[in-house]
């Protein structure tokens, strides 16, 4: 098995910060939402770039 390539690398560092940075950002729009569809719209969202984030978590901080 090969090493991977610097490059490639920093890419997926980059790719992964990213994404923790849009699902905190989904996190806080999701406490801020009024309306249940709006909710879930944004659970779907989450969903779609973590398919196994726990969603628990975030219902959890809703209910403080």
């Amino acid at each position: 098995m090969s090493k991977i390539s610097q490059k490639r690398r920093q890419f997926l560092i980059k790719l992964t910060q990213k994404r923790k940075k849009r699902i905190k950002e989904l996190k806080e729009k999701y406490l801020m939402a009024k309306t249940r569809e709006e909710k879930e719209k944004i659970l779907e969202k989450i969903k779609k770039l973590n398919p196994f984030y726990p969603t628990e978590e975030i219902l959890k901080l809703e209910k403080k």
